[in-house]
């Protein structure tokens, strides 16, 4: 299971880089672990050397919405960089585009992507340089906006989507299904193995 994302509102932090890839997320020395815990504070370990990088200003600090540029996420498929996303306490990444597989990787862990164009992404990027930029990401109507009467539509993966709306990974999702799943099997003659499976070689006619 993982947390529903509905409605989320919270303060914005500006990442205006292009091509971020997964190693820059979270490098590989961290990946030695299979558990999906203690990513959080290595997330732009090496980055983070630097006291200007942007997650280090005060006025970064209790940012759950990260915007950034172009093609984010790019790089190695590891699930880890948006483990470490969502446990560093960001709900929602935006940017003009994403990395497929990273995208794919954050509707099935909490965290959710929302494209919108340049221009847009432009405008959110200025307006979080005032350190104390708030956005509301709506998943249900699939807009995101803020107090001044910024309002833009996204589009989301609908299946991603559901599986967001509902705190549900692929396995949670598979498990709503159980009882159609067991009806099959009882169907199909699939509740017990055959004498073959059992390691036999089965009954040559």
């Amino acid at each position: 299971m993982v947390t529903p994302f509905v409605r989320h509102r919270g303060k914005v932090v500006a990442l205006p880089r292009a091509n971020v890839d997964t190693d820059q997320i979270i490098p590989k020395q961290f990946l030695k672990g299979v558990e999906r815990v203690g990513f959080g504070s290595s997330l732009f370990y090496d980055w983070r050397a630097n006291p200007d990088f942007e997650l280090n200003r005060p006025a970064a600090q209790g940012a759950t919405i990260l915007v950034t540029g172009p093609n984010f996420g790019c790089g190695s498929s590891r699930e880890h960089a948006v483990w470490a996303l969502a446990q560093y306490g960001f709900r929602a990444i935006i940017a003009p585009s994403f990395a497929d597989i990273f995208l794919a990787n954050c509707y099935r862990n909490g965290v959710l992507p929302v494209s919108l164009p340049a221009s847009d992404v432009e405008v959110l990027i200025r307006n979080a340089a005032s350190g104390s930029y708030e956005l509301v990401v709506d998943l249900e109507t699939q807009l995101v906006s803020d107090d001044s009467g910024v309002s833009v539509a996204f589009s989301a993966d609908p299946y991603g989507r559901q599986l967001l709306l509902r705190g549900l990974d692929e396995i949670g999702r598979t498990l709503l299904e159980e009882a159609s799943i067991a009806a099959y099997e009882q169907t199909h003659g699939m509740g017990s193995p055959s004498p073959a499976g059992r390691g036999g070689q089965g009954v040559r006619p």
